[in-house]
């Protein structure tokens, strides 16, 4: 049976055996035990300068805080049920090491403001190690951007050949997309960076303690200002869950173009035996299980942030039970966009290879030059709208005959107007099409160049 006085004398029976299990958390809140135990040694320093403990007393609980810690590392520190959470269970502990002084660690403080202490230490360091994975894949995608500056590839809209493309371009796209995600994490970061250690269960303390000396203990950058708000906020986890959506929203739909460019309908790119698995019955396969996989829990990212979302909609100031259910959603969320984010970046700098010959062939067996073909018409001073009808009628006439426009003989282009000339030919070739858009932000060789330079010393910045 579980302890009746864990908390006070109030309570004269156990908790039932299937309640206690119901309500336990230290299944999963074990996560924040490294967390728990800086916040605690940064408190009891706090504690001792404020006077409210002696100096040796201080040093008996830094001491065994270290102690549980290298417990914990070694294996050694596995509590169970009846701990009923991390903060518990090392405070237990604490006491069996260095005797009634463990007692006092709690003095002024409370599981509310100790619980979002620990969260937010945690998801400040998951936050910086999830934007240094986002660097490293947008290296990778700017070393793959280098490799293919002047490699073309079909661009598309509804899924329809619209435009060739450089691929360096395409590629670089999605480092634009990762690069706001980087920056968005850098600003949900400085809002998970307030310190709620001190808010007490929700009134503050009477105690003379010294908020802003463990808020610079830990690395804050400022403690609460309202103790309501510091114990019953949620914002920055319902924060770095949006933030998280997006970055799996870019990575699936980049998974998604894999799957595509990876079939034998679009056979864009070649998947490599380290990044593919086979069937179990149809020995001629090779799957894009990565690029599935990561498309796959996108939407277990989604329902994080939906969860946390319906979560707080309704929940009164302050602390509330509910607010227990945040942890497993993060810490979810936390792991599947770190592995979705470093199997993604192994995937585009070992696993992939894009078929050159494939791709040059594709850009020249379909009509996406044919916008070109009007703004050459254009240039020479015919109207784009009459330049744009009359392109239709060519591209319908070459459909009518089973002809490309390059397959077009030089009288064939002046029956349809006068304008053309022999340098019609170049004009709509791939790699002239590609070339000359050269606007600022266009596929050009020469503006893709400058976008890698540019690229290169984004991810310089520090994180």
């Amino acid at each position: 049976m579980t302890n009746p006085n864990t908390w006070s004398q109030r309570f004269e029976t156990a908790l039932d055996p299937a309640i206690a299990r119901f309500n336990a958390s230290i299944g999963f809140d074990i996560e924040l035990i490294e967390y728990d135990l800086t916040g605690s040694i940064a408190h009891a320093k706090m504690l001792a300068k404020t006077g409210i403990i002696s100096e040796e007393e201080k040093e008996k609980l830094i001491s065994g805080l270290e102690e549980i810690r290298k417990e914990y590392r070694n294996g050694e520190f596995n509590p169970g049920i009846d701990a009923e959470d991390v903060h518990f269970a090392v405070e237990r502990r604490l006491t069996e090491i260095v005797g009634d002084a463990g007692k006092k660690l709690h003095t002024a403080r409370s599981r509310n403001d100790q619980v979002g202490t620990d969260t937010r230490l945690y998801l400040r360091d998951k936050i910086t190690k999830i934007r240094q994975y986002l660097r490293d894949f947008q290296t990778v995608l700017i070393n793959l951007a280098e490799k293919h500056v002047e490699t073309p590839i079909p661009g598309y809209t509804h899924l329809q050949r619209a435009q060739p493309l450089s691929l360096a371009h395409h590629l670089l796209a999605y480092f634009e997309m990762f690069q706001r995600d980087w920056e968005r994490l850098g600003e949900i970061y400085q809002r998970v960076n307030v310190s709620p250690l001190g808010c007490g269960a929700l009134a503050g303390t009477t105690f003379p303690i010294d908020r802003h000396y463990t808020a610079e203990l830990l690395g804050f950058d400022r403690p609460y200002a309202n103790s309501l708000d510091g114990v019953s906020d949620r914002d920055f986890a319902i924060e770095f869950l949006n933030a998280a959506s997006l970055i799996m929203v870019h990575l699936s739909r980049l998974s998604e173009e894999v799957i595509l460019w990876a079939s034998q309908e679009f056979n864009f790119v070649q998947l490599k035996d380290n990044c593919s698995t086979g069937s179990s019955i149809m020995p001629q396969k090779k799957n894009p299980d990565i690029p599935e996989l990561v498309r796959g829990k996108t939407g277990r990212v989604f329902g994080h942030l939906q969860g946390m979302l319906v979560l707080m909609k309704s929940l009164p100031l302050a602390y509330n039970k509910d607010l227990q259910e945040d942890k497993e959603a993060l810490f979810d969320a936390v792991k599947t966009v770190s592995g979705c984010l470093e199997s993604m970046t192994i995937l585009f700098r070992e696993g992939l290879e894009f078929r050159r010959q494939r791709l040059e062939e594709a850009v020249t067996e379909d009509f996406s030059n044919a916008t070109d073909v009007a703004d050459y018409l254009a240039a020479k001073g015919v109207p784009f709208r009459e330049a744009y009808n009359l392109v239709g009628k060519v591209v319908r006439t070459c459909l009518a005959s089973d002809k490309l426009l390059k397959d077009l003989t030089l009288e064939e282009w002046q029956d349809l107007h006068p304008k053309f000339e022999a340098d019609i030919y170049d004009a709509i070739a791939p790699q002239q099409v590609i070339s000359a858009r050269n606007s600022f932000g266009g596929t050009g060789f020469d503006r893709v160049r400058e976008a890698l330079n540019v690229a290169r010393e984004m991810v310089k910045d520090d994180l």
